[in-house]
């Protein structure tokens, strides 16, 4: 009950601050999400490109563990996989605060279900984050950090990016269990890299076995 209670006020300190103590927002920031959505990226601050697609791929990784947490869950996890597209960890914190824990996987694999439990999918979004990371890294420091300080949009991306690495162990432990990897320091080899541990996580993971209900 207080690990849900915590992750719920995370949820509602997170809010307060985004929209609250976080700094103010430009009027040119839909017009740069627009550009940035579109691959219009002239003129962008190629960390700032980086960040956007990265927050792209944090989605994937939390639905490979948690559309198959959800198959034990009272609540369903599809509805905040989905919506983690759109608002990253605004959607992944209260699927938290409400699930329970869950180290065992019963019934069919969907198709959706096995690709995202095929090490391949692992692989792929691996190599997009290393190109990614390349591309960013030609990026200027000192702008991003202007950024950052002055934009909210930026700045709240970032912290999101920020806890998203953080929240990922949350779920990693039961995922192990449902695949009978039992390993503590493989878990935390996978916890403390940002990332590219789940990203190997994901890679090298045993096949979650289906078992018919």
């Amino acid at each position: 009950m207080l690990r849900k209670i915590g992750f719920g006020l995370l949820w509602l300190g997170f809010l307060s601050y985004a929209f609250i103590f976080a700094p103010p927002d430009h009027p040119d920031t839909w017009e740069l999400i627009q550009k940035l959505s579109l691959g219009q990226w002239q003129d962008i601050n190629p960390l700032v490109i980086a960040l956007f697609n990265l927050m792209g791929i944090w989605p994937v990784i939390y639905s490979a563990v948690l559309l198959n947490d959800g198959t034990g869950q009272k609540i369903p996890a599809w509805p905040f996989a989905a919506a983690s597209f759109a608002v990253g960890a605004f959607a992944v914190l209260p699927y938290l605060a409400l699930r329970s824990p869950n180290p065992e996987f019963s019934g069919k694999k969907t198709l959706l279900l096995k690709f995202l439990d095929s090490p391949v999918t692992g692989v792929i979004l691996t190599i997009v984050v290393v190109i990614l990371f390349a591309y960013g890294f030609q990026g200027e420091g000192e702008n991003f950090i202007h950024q950052w300080q002055s934009s909210r949009f930026i700045h709240v991306m970032s912290l999101d990016f920020c806890l998203l690495c953080l929240l990922f162990p949350t779920l990693l432990g039961d995922d192990m269990a449902r695949r009978g990897v039992k390993n503590r320091g493989f878990f935390w080899l996978i916890a403390l890299i940002p990332l590219l541990g789940p990203l190997i996580y994901l890679s090298v993971r045993p096949s979650l076995p289906e078992l018919n209900t």
